[in-house]
């Protein structure tokens, strides 16, 4: 990396460049490495995206996300090695896998636009609504869990929510107007419901598929 005299004359703008990457669509940066709550190490960023929804024909940039996983991981998946980008996108087996792995994962959103808590858990549950299929005891008590973390609250521009999958099992959520959390604000536990909310931004049909194939370019650099 080449760094100016003016660039290393400043230590905020040489933090910015060392340790965040910007979403290209809605210019929201992301640190390069995230320590959170319940994780046995640092995660590094793997990709970002934006999710869009559209209202009366116009889409409207909703949030930006970022992909982290454990360093870890990426020596877990041998069988990918040396594939393009192109056909990690095509392959979904990969991130079942990226699942299924006993380390750490999380998604970072950031919140671009004000948005009532409600319709975001509405958008949210709409999604995995039709991927967990017959719900069990376990599964809407973790479905109630979470939708209480949303209903009657405002989330401003600029929120951060954190998901982060610590097994296939159980994952922490953390709501925070800005910057990284020191706490859980709650726990979901039920392998249905973690799997359908993995397969939302990562699967078949991501509501992402920006977030998806930045994170297949991530992973075909890392797999070289």
């Amino acid at each position: 990396m080449v760094m100016d005299f003016a660039t290393a004359s400043h230590p905020r703008l040489l933090h910015l460049l060392l340790y965040y990457t910007e979403e290209p669509e809605t210019k929201v940066k992301f640190q390069t490495l995230l320590t959170l709550p319940g994780c046995s190490s640092s995660l590094s960023l793997l990709g970002t995206g934006y999710r869009e929804k559209v209202f009366a024909i116009i889409g409207v940039k909703v949030y930006a996300a970022g992909l982290y996983t454990n360093p870890s991981l990426f020596s877990k998946l041998d069988a990918w090695k040396g594939h393009s980008s192109a056909e990690l996108q095509h392959d979904s087996s990969v991130f079942d896998s990226i699942f299924q792995a006993p380390l750490e994962k999380s998604l970072h959103i950031i919140l671009v636009r004000d948005v009532d808590g409600k319709t975001f858990w509405d958008a949210l549950n709409e999604a995995i609504t039709p991927r967990v299929k017959s719900p069990t005891p376990v599964d809407e008590s973790a479905l109630s869990t979470f939708r209480s973390l949303f209903q009657g609250r405002s989330l401003k521009k600029g929120t951060s929510i954190f998901l982060t999958w610590l097994d296939t099992t159980k994952m922490l959520v953390c709501v925070i107007p800005d910057g990284t959390p020191s706490t859980v604000d709650a726990t979901i536990e039920s392998s249905n419901v973690t799997s359908a909310l993995f397969d939302v931004f990562l699967g078949n049909n991501s509501v992402s598929p920006s977030l998806k194939a930045s994170a297949c370019s991530g992973l075909a650099v890392a797999l070289k």
